[in-house]
């Protein structure tokens, strides 16, 4: 085979791979160990989902370009680091992305180089670090990005706006997003899209108040929590009323009482019924009713200017400054290590060393978390060592789309 035919060949597999059809891909250059073919390859089976296989061809390819192709082995760091991201991989070093993305920029591949930030930006936002995201998007103009590129910076600004209850953001981001992905013409992508926008449409917890309970949308959190309301927040683990927030994150104890009290209102709530939540005893002797005692002075200060714990007859009842009502806002589904499952839900499988990043918790927490849950059949791991990655099982819907080099990575 002349190598004018070995480069057209590598260019049709980019090009269905471009267009998200990694078979297509594969069945020109299945047979081909050139490194940019190699590249593609794992690209290709990163596609269908692969991963193991997909860092094993990328790794061979980066080796079998030379020294002096320092922009393909500079791609295939960036899409070392793409099947990172999508595989949970949160500990990939990004110093490595760092310095790909720089050498991209130097040689003036502009497109990938705004991938890896990409790349970059959406493991920040895995990681919570919502400050830091905002920062580098405010530097970014998308307008000249390929409908691709347009697609992932909208997706990200949609995933800022939807974690600080934005909502009328997060719904023109994702618009915008649409629009894009409708351009690029990669249904796996346009899949992302409304996997996203379905945020919007579901319930986000439960408004409990007065003994009733219903569920609301993300529209209906964001108006809640600015309203006059006096909140529970259960799913923060905090409180708070129209002009201040308490945290009692760390604080179970008084976040629990708090929440009894809550759940009560206006009615109060018995000692012993508070003991029995609160310290998880059904045996309450003098000790206990001592220790509520202190425990419901410490709430009492920490909510000194949101309201009063006030001791009645029979126990203890929420009284508030100012809030004309309490309501307690809790998750939709309440389990043991709903937080786990919660970041299980975005349909990709997980390392409990990323769990673990994400959640703020030690590695141990986390593994002893997917044993129990994996012990109920609501989790389940694959592989072994350290390459164990943990999801849910299967259930109909999309995945998250793994994104392409823009060229060969030779080209």
């Amino acid at each position: 085979m002349s190598e004018h035919s070995g480069d057209s060949f590598i260019t049709m597999a980019a090009h269905a791979l471009a267009q998200g059809d990694p078979l297509g891909a594969l069945a020109r250059i299945a047979l081909h160990d050139d490194a940019p073919s190699l590249a593609l390859r794992g690209i290709a089976m990163a596609q269908l989902g692969d991963f193991a296989r997909a860092k094993a061809l990328l790794r061979r390819a980066t080796h079998a370009f030379g020294p002096k192709e320092a922009i393909a082995r500079s791609k295939c760091v960036v899409a070392e680091a793409e099947i990172a991201l999508a595989s949970r991989d949160l500990n990939w070093p990004a110093k490595r992305l760092d310095m790909a993305r720089a050498l991209l920029e130097k040689h003036g591949d502009r497109a990938n180089a705004a991938h890896a930030r990409n790349i970059d930006i959406r493991r920040q936002l895995l990681l919570g670090r919502l400050d830091d995201v905002e920062a580098a998007l405010a530097g970014i103009d998308p307008s000249p990005y390929s409908p691709l590129l347009k697609t992932i910076h909208e997706l990200i600004t949609a995933g800022v706006a939807l974690r600080r209850l934005q909502t009328k953001r997060a719904r023109s981001a994702l618009t915008r997003a649409e629009r894009a992905a409708r351009q690029a013409g990669i249904p796996a992508l346009l899949a992302e899209v409304e996997s996203a926008a379905l945020a919007l449409s579901t319930p986000a917890a439960r408004l409990i108040r007065r003994g009733r309970e219903r569920p609301l949308l993300l529209e209906e959190v964001a108006a809640l929590l600015a309203s006059e309301a006096f909140v529970v927040d259960a799913c923060r683990h905090a409180v708070c009323d129209a002009n201040a927030t308490v945290s009692l994150a760390g604080r179970p104890v008084l976040f629990t009482l708090a929440r009894l009290l809550g759940e009560a209102w206006p009615g109060d709530v018995p000692r012993n019924v508070l003991i029995a939540r609160a310290f998880r005893t059904k045996f309450a002797d003098d000790t206990h009713r001592v220790r509520l005692r202190v425990e419901m002075g410490r709430l009492r200060k920490l909510l000194q200017t949101l309201a009063e714990v006030r001791a009645t007859t029979q126990g203890f009842a929420l009284v508030p400054s100012r809030a004309r009502e309490v309501v307690v806002l809790a998750r939709p589904i309440e389990e043991k290590h709903g937080e786990v499952l919660a970041l299980l839900a975005d349909g990709e499988t997980w390392s409990s060393s990323a769990l673990a990043l994400a959640l703020g918790a030690s590695q141990r927490t986390v593994q002893r978390a997917l044993e129990s849950l994996a012990h109920s059949g609501k989790v389940q791991s694959f592989g072994h060592g350290r390459s164990r990655r943990w999801g849910l099982p299967p259930l109909p819907g999309f995945t998250t789309t793994l994104l392409l080099l823009t060229s060969p990575p030779g080209g």
